[in-house]
């Protein structure tokens, strides 16, 4: 789940985004707007966001238990199902333990990488990933800068449950590196990395 409020630009708004929509279609309520795919909710407008949720200033705001607890009153007063929102960290700081050959693409590699409480399976294209080194994951359900959202996918025959980030992915200033982001050793592993 990614949260945004700009009242500077946008007003008083929060823009809830579970995930991005490839043929969306919605549902208008007096200050909420539910964004559906089929059946299923993808994402919230919820209006006059200020008056009903607590939330500190900036554009990103963080996920917790407590704000998917306000979203899901407003849900209830529109007479709406209460949704289950994951809140835990979608970006955080990983190790990748081994890289190996894709066994079907030149370009491609296999890692696994530690993200504290499990080890990933993630296809990466880039050409500088390398074991031992600390990296931004994406996990299942984060929502990148760009608006795509991360699922268990299967590259060329492989499974991949993530991404490994490179800076322009994560909407950081580029540094002429080409391939992933490599974080130095005072990141630790499991860290949440915050996204802009």
């Amino acid at each position: 789940m990614k949260l945004t409020y700009n009242n500077e630009h946008v007003g008083d708004v929060l823009l809830v985004t579970i995930r991005k929509a490839e043929s969306p279609s919605y549902e208008f309520h007096e200050d909420l707007t539910v964004i559906k795919e089929g059946m299923e909710t993808i994402g919230l407008n919820i209006f006059k966001a200020s008056k009903k949720i607590s939330m500190h200033e900036g554009v990103n705001i963080e996920p917790t238990e407590h704000i998917a607890g306000e979203i899901n009153k407003v849900l209830e007063e529109y007479g709406l199902d209460r949704m289950d929102f994951d809140t835990s960290p979608k970006f955080v700081v990983g190790k990748v333990l081994e890289k190996t050959e894709h066994p079907d693409a030149d370009k491609l590699n296999v890692t696994k990488v530690d993200v504290g409480d499990e080890v990933l399976q993630i296809v990466c294209g880039a050409p500088n990933v390398d074991a031992g080194q600390r990296v931004v994951v994406a996990k299942v359900g984060a929502v990148m800068p760009d608006g795509l959202y991360i699922k268990p996918s299967t590259l060329r025959g492989v499974e991949s449950t993530g991404m490994i980030c490179s800076r322009k992915e994560l909407n950081l200033e580029d540094d002429g590196v080409k391939g992933i982001y490599i974080l130095d050793d005072s990141y630790e592993v499991a860290q949440p990395f915050e996204v802009k």
